[in-house]
């Protein structure tokens, strides 16, 4: 046949368009100036690849074809990225000064412009069509690779119109506004079924090229007629009946009669062999017919064409002839009618090529930048249906597992298995309060903290005995004091001062001894609860449980089978549980890697079937996860089957019975262990408060006893001056001596006062005492602030009123006070020192550091001197200030400097 039988459509034809400008001012309106500055090389690719697809090639020869062919798909991938982000349709808010004019394909006169990107997409389409078919048109059909070419190229075309049709373009550009026809999704549906009509005349060239058989080239060119017939229809049906030119409807027309008679000659041919001649005549009759009612109505056709015809038309009406003779002669078969025959049978051999994997727009970066709210709103609405699928199957999953974890739990496997291979274990929780236990030291190691216990006992013992001889002593030598110098002692006694003291201390010698006593019911709790705590010393504690044991006696010697059998079981459902979390996993990738947002930007057809088509990728998976689960189920029946054959043999029952008995005498240990050991914990932190507190209690006294001893030291130097002033007042009045003699006083005393034989050594110190004053020797001051160790005693307190000796006799005048100065509380009530008539205590000035001292260093304190009946708390010493001291009482403070030399 001739290559010039066959139709190809010429391309629209546009007007130029600026399309950067346009754009451009879009984004910076609507996004902003650096957006449309970042989105510049886009704007120029944009009207560039514009102009390549609109321009008309100079020498529409095959590789300009081509190269149109490719110009016109990626101008059309990147409409698909402009079309969501830009507003170009005249329904909305679109960009400003920019529309698109397009001629008609069939009527050049004819044209539309219209601010709508559907119209600009529509017509690409209908050009990439037109492209596809001037491609088939030009290719040679006289070889093999021209016959592929073209048919391929043909269905190529049918594809492009296809999809301007299905895709909804050609209907949205229709919407948009008065279009042309070719853009039509009626003109669209004819040209589809014209390209597919030639591409399968493409395939019957090649069958009759090839030889083949009558009845199946018969079946090719039934096709080829139906595909002509259904262009046909649609040509004579509106609007295209008004708008194709009359040679297109005569050559659809006479196509389709040709390619009816062509199948009826072909089929008589098989009619003829099968002497079939009755049918053949009728076959051949009715082609006949239908070319004959062609041709009368085709008019302007290709001559090539109707030469095609005339020959067909000869070789059938010689066949028919034939038939008719040997009929007559030798058949003699009745001629059926037309209306009895059935349909001739047809095969297709082409259909329309899917353009979506071309036209694809995903893997586009243009204007990658700008996302429009719609697009992203599309987005959430599909991430939501992936979320509710992994949610879904995840579910599943998780349930599947435990539905397999309490299976398993409740026929004790693996456990018993285990237990059999002498792995035994117990619980968890149980196990990590064992191990705590051990870790603490376990019952071995309670008898050291009951010894540590008893130390502390007795430390604190000793503190409280050494603080209340402390204070004993401190009375003791002040009741000296008051014996020796009797009514001249006049500052209060220390069962007065130290009440407040003396109750703390009862009130802990009380406690101690209660201490002792719940140390007491402890050390016997240990005693009677070690044999049932002994067991959590066990190491490791599993050594402690029972375990299954074989029969002593088989009677069909198959436990190994049934243990063997269980295992396997047991295999299977562990690699089921690895199969299901590889699926966890793998779904959870997926919805790693499932970004849809190119596509969705691409605006490649209606965002549900996009939808639709992404969502599919999931459902192997979510089948793979059914089928894991049932298979599941299954093996979970046959594992308890086994189990059950596996319990009778080994008598599971009092294994487990035994278990439970360990696990339970565990526990108990445990619980005991954990409440005596939370009776010590609070013994040793009551010792250690106790400690505390009576060390502080003991500083307190300490300072207590130092101010008392420096009242004592000053009471001593007062009481030696009135005595001395007396002595020289006396002898001063008998013999007339001035007052300043240097006559010593005992010289001058013919009636020394009590117990003045020992008045120059007993002083500061209690009769047949140490004679040396307290206040000599400020280094003897006990170190009650430093911390007791817990397990020692508290340091050797010296000896309270200790001193160098000789050293008041050196300095006799130190720290005198002012005349009248009082010491103290009175010793009887009623009485009212100078303190009480609102007269403030003068400072008395420090004395001179002793010479015969040798200290590194030194720093002068004020401690205040206090008389009250209640101690609150121990002085503030700070160097180089008055330190107050606050009692309980209400008793007026008196303020004492003193200097105090501290190494």
């Amino acid at each position: 046949m001739a290559a010039n039988v066959m139709l190809a459509i010429h391309e629209k034809k546009a007007t130029v368009v600026d399309l950067y400008r346009p754009l451009r001012q879009y984004i910076a309106s609507a996004y902003s100036e650096r957006d449309a500055a970042t989105a510049d090389d886009d704007l120029c690719a944009v009207r560039d690849l514009r102009a390549a697809a609109v321009e008309s090639p100079s020498l529409p020869d095959s590789s300009s074809l081509e190269q149109r062919c490719a110009a016109l798909l990626a101008y059309a991938r990147a409409l698909a990225l402009v079309e969501p982000r830009f507003p170009i349709s005249p329904d909305r808010a679109h960009v400003h000064s920019l529309s698109f004019t397009w001629h008609d394909a069939f009527k050049t006169n004819k044209k539309v412009s219209l601010p709508s990107v559907h119209l600009e997409k529509a017509a690409v389409l209908f050009n990439l069509g037109a492209v596809y078919s001037q491609i088939a048109l030009a290719a040679d059909r006289t070889t093999d690779v021209g016959i592929r070419t073209a048919c391929g190229a043909f269905q190529s075309a049918a594809g492009a119109f296809a999809w301007l049709r299905e895709s909804g373009v050609a209907a949205k550009a229709v919407a948009a506004g008065a279009t042309t026809v070719d853009l039509t999704p009626d003109c669209a549906a004819m040209l589809e079924k014209l390209m597919l009509a030639q591409a399968q005349e493409c395939f019957f060239e090649k069958v009759i090229a090839g030889g083949k058989p009558p009845a199946l080239c018969s079946k090719v060119a039934r096709q080829v007629g139906v595909f002509y017939e259904e262009a046909y229809a649609a040509l004579c049906a509106p609007p295209l009946s008004q708008h194709f030119d009359r040679t297109w409807v005569s050559h659809v027309q006479l196509k389709a009669a040709q390619f009816y008679a062509d199948a009826c000659y072909r089929f008589s041919l098989d009619l003829h062999q099968q002497e079939e001649i009755a049918q053949e005549i009728a076959r051949l009759k009715i082609g006949m017919n239908a070319l004959a009612d062609a041709k009368k109505a085709a008019k302007g056709v290709a001559a090539p064409l109707l030469d095609s015809v005339n020959k067909l038309e000869s070789n059938m009406k010689t066949n028919l002839e034939r038939a008719m003779k040997e009929n007559n002669s030798v058949y003699l078969m009745r001629v059926p009618e037309a209306g009895t025959l059935g349909a001739l049978p047809a095969a297709s051999l082409v259909k329309s090529t899917s353009l979506a994997e071309v036209l694809d727009a995903s893997n586009e970066r243009l204007f990658s930048s700008l996302v429009p709210d719609g697009s992203m709103k599309a987005l959430s609405k599909y991430t939501e249906m992936v979320d509710d699928i992994i949610r879904t199957q995840a579910e599943k999953l998780q349930q599947s597992s435990e539905i397999t974890r309490v299976r398993l739990k409740e026929m004790d496997l693996p456990d018993s298995i285990l237990s059999l291979e002498g792995n035994v274990s117990i619980p968890a929780d149980l196990k990590e309060d064992v191990e705590a236990v051990q870790i603490s030291g376990g019952p071995a190691g309670l008898e050291a903290e009951l010894q540590q216990l008893r130390d502390l006992n007795r430390v604190n013992q000793e503190l409280l005995v050494q603080t209340e001889e402390m204070l004993q002593k401190e009375a003791s030598e002040d009741a000296q004091f008051r014996t020796q110098f009797g009514s001249r002692w006049t500052r209060p006694q220390s069962s007065t001062l130290t009440k407040n003291i003396q109750d703390r201390l009862n009130l802990f010698v009380g406690n101690l001894k209660k201490a002792a006593a719940s140390d007491a019911l402890i050390e016997r709790d240990v005693k009677e609860s070690y044999p049932l705590m002994s067991i959590l010393d066990r190491r490791p504690i599993e050594s402690a449980l029972p375990s299954i044991s074989r029969p002593i006696m088989s009677l069909d010697g198959n436990e190994d089978a049934i243990v063997g059998a269980l295992k396997q079981s047991l295999r299977q459902l562990e690699s089921l549980g690895a199969q299901r979390a590889g699926l966890e996993d793998h779904l959870k990738e997926m919805k790693r890697k499932d970004d849809i947002l190119p596509k969705l930007m691409a605006g490649v057809g209606a965002h549900d079937d996009l939808f639709r088509k992404e969502i599919a990728k999931y459902d192997p998976i979510c089948a793979e996860i059914a089928d894991n689960i049932v298979a599941q189920e299954q093996l979970l029946l046959q594992i308890q089957e086994q189990n059950a054959q596996f319990a009778a043999v080994f008598n599971l029952d009092d294994y487990k019975v035994a278990r439970e008995r360990c696990y339970k005498q565990i526990a108990a240990a445990v619980a005991k262990y954990q409440a005596i050991k939370k009776n010590m914990n609070d013994g040793l932190n009551f010792y250690v408060s106790l400690q505390d507190a009576t060390g502080k209690i003991q500083q307190q006294c300490g300072d207590f006893i130092m101010t008392r001893n420096i009242q004592c030291r000053e009471m001593i130097e007062d009481v030696q001056r009135k005595l001395a002033g007396f002595n020289l007042s006396s002898s001063s009045h008998n013999t007339n001596t001035p007052r300043s003699s240097s006559v010593p006083p005992d010289q001058h005393s013919p009636s020394p006062p009590p117990h003045d034989a020992h008045a120059q050594s007993s002083y500061g110190a209690p009769p047949g005492g140490d004679p040396r004053p307290v206040y000599s020797q400020p280094e003897s001051r006990p170190p009650y602030s430093q911390p007791y160790p817990n397990y020692g005693g508290p340091p050797q307190q010296p000896p309270y009123g200790a001193a160098h000796p000789g050293q008041y006799q050196q300095h006799p005048q130190q720290h005198q006070p002012p005349p009248g100065h009082d010491y103290g509380q009175p010793a009887y009530p009623g009485w009212r020192g100078p303190y009480y008539s609102g007269q403030q205590p003068q400072p008395q000035q420090p004395g001179r550091i002793h010479k015969h001292r040798t200290v590194p260093q030194a720093r002068t304190l004020l401690i205040t001197r206090a008389t009250t009946t209640g101690l609150n708390e121990r002085p503030t010493w700070s160097g180089g200030t008055i330190c107050s001291l606050n009692f309980s009482r209400g008793y007026v403070s008196l303020w004492i400097p003193f200097l105090c030399i501290l190494a």
